[in-house]
């Protein structure tokens, strides 16, 4: 991947790229902690188109934002920039050349003209700014010849936004972005990435039309687990052994070897938040790990699928035809993680909840949050293509702003022609 990145970049003047929207799948809010994540490319694609000038500055338009009549310009030099702040579009790409000097590369770059025309919705939970960011980084990559691998793209993207812009998130954005289709990402070094083969799966993507900040969110819950942590380790009363899978701060414990039964007694000490919040974090994993067994393709027994689903729910799948059930499994296991963010994250809101009815009244498998929650967009398991529609407009109905059915989409990638933008 590394050396054809660079040989796509050879005395490129004009470059168009584009980079996917990307849906929270399974385990939201927990890359940010250390664990894996499963995020899923959706076929909305942001466009970066370059133009190569003389001038060592980068001039920046976003055709969407000056069609809403919001700041749509930039421009900034090839060295290390000041943030606007104000959560304006420039810094996110200010934040990937600050990135790029840091580490060296300032005389391997040179000034540009961008234009940006995207088909993912601001705000709506489906990765705007991570595109934006890959996107970007990826233009430069195959103007340049930088060499840049998948992983180098995501890294480079993760830090702009969180070292340079200062937005508290994880890897599964940028990741999500950068490789495309469905993985498993390790949110601990060094960030294995594995590409999982179930990938016949439909999705219809809804946007609530509830504007969202992740910049707003994860902050809030971050100090919140941190409070039970401390509590915790403060508490004479909790084994020594269980406080070595445990630590002070969000990202600290290792989560997976925890057993929520461990941790029951010491937890009622706790104040509301703070157990809702460690409670989430066991249960979200544990229900991440049985659906990857159906994602890797591998087999589920039994008393495993009882156990985790119930008796009722066991029933009804079991009894659904043979190719439906890994479908009907999978969309348990995002109604189960739905309620979760709802019920122990406190991150949804009673709109979002009627839009996830609606989609399930509709006949989706399944139906969850997208992104950080508090608005944004939900994703829903459907059949196939027409079904999807149909969920879609079940959720209109039920006032979310618009949708799109989708299938597992590739990552960011060179377009075959650089002078079609789109817009």
């Amino acid at each position: 991947m590394q050396r054809q990145i660079a040989r796509e970049g050879i005395n490129m003047r004009r470059v168009r790229v584009s980079s996917p929207g990307r849906a929270d799948f399974l385990n939201t809010h927990q890359d940010y902690k250390g664990l894996p994540v499963v995020p899923v490319a959706i076929n909305l694609r942001m466009y970066l188109y370059g133009e190569t000038i003389s001038d060592r500055r980068f001039h920046v338009r976003s055709l969407d934002l000056e069609g809403r009549g919001e700041p749509s310009t930039d421009s900034f030099a090839i060295g290390i920039n000041d943030m606007a702040g104000g959560k304006f579009f420039g810094d996110y790409l200010r934040g990937v050349v600050n990135v790029l000097v840091k580490r060296g590369l300032a005389e391997k770059i040179g000034g540009m003209k961008v234009t940006i025309k995207s088909d993912i919705p601001i705000g709506s939970g489906l990765s705007s700014s991570a595109a934006l960011e890959v996107g970007f980084t990826y233009l430069l990559n195959v103007t340049y010849g930088l060499g840049l691998s998948r992983r180098d793209l995501a890294e480079i993207a993760f830090a702009a936004e969180n070292e340079e812009v200062g937005i508290p998130c994880g890897r599964l954005d940028q990741y999500g972005v950068s490789y495309g289709g469905i993985v498993k990402l390790e949110c601990r070094p060094p960030y294995r990435v594995e590409r999982l083969p179930f990938r016949n799966l439909t999705f219809a993507i809804i946007d609530s039309g509830i504007r969202h900040s992740t910049a707003d969110i994860h902050p809030r819950r971050q100090e919140e687990i941190n409070r039970a942590l401390r509590a915790l380790m403060e508490d004479p009363d909790v084994p020594r052994g269980l406080k070595a899978l445990l630590g002070y701060r969000f990202d600290e414990p290792t989560w997976e070897n925890i057993d929520e039964e461990q941790l029951e007694d010491h937890l009622a000490k706790l104040d509301e938040a703070a157990r809702k919040r460690i409670i989430f974090t066991i249960r979200m994993q544990r229900w991440t790990e049985f659906a990857l067994k159906i994602l890797r393709g591998e087999s589920i027994g039994r008393s495993e699928a009882k156990g985790m689903l119930g008796e009722e729910r066991w029933r009804r799948i079991s009894n659904a035809p043979i190719h439906e059930r890994k479908y009907m499994i999978l969309g348990e296991v995002m109604n189960e993680q739905h309620s979760l963010l709802r019920d122990l994250y406190d991150v949804s809101l009673p709109r979002l909840d009627e839009i996830c009815s609606a989609a399930l009244d509709a006949g989706a498998y399944g139906a969850k949050i997208s992104g950080a929650g508090m608005g944004g967009s939900i994703i829903a398991l459907v059949k196939d293509e027409e079904h999807g529609r149909n969920v879609i407009n079940a959720c209109l109905e039920a006032n979310a702003r618009e949708g799109w059915v989708s299938r597992v989409g590739g990552g960011v990638r060179l377009e075959s022609d650089p002078k079609q933008l789109g817009g």
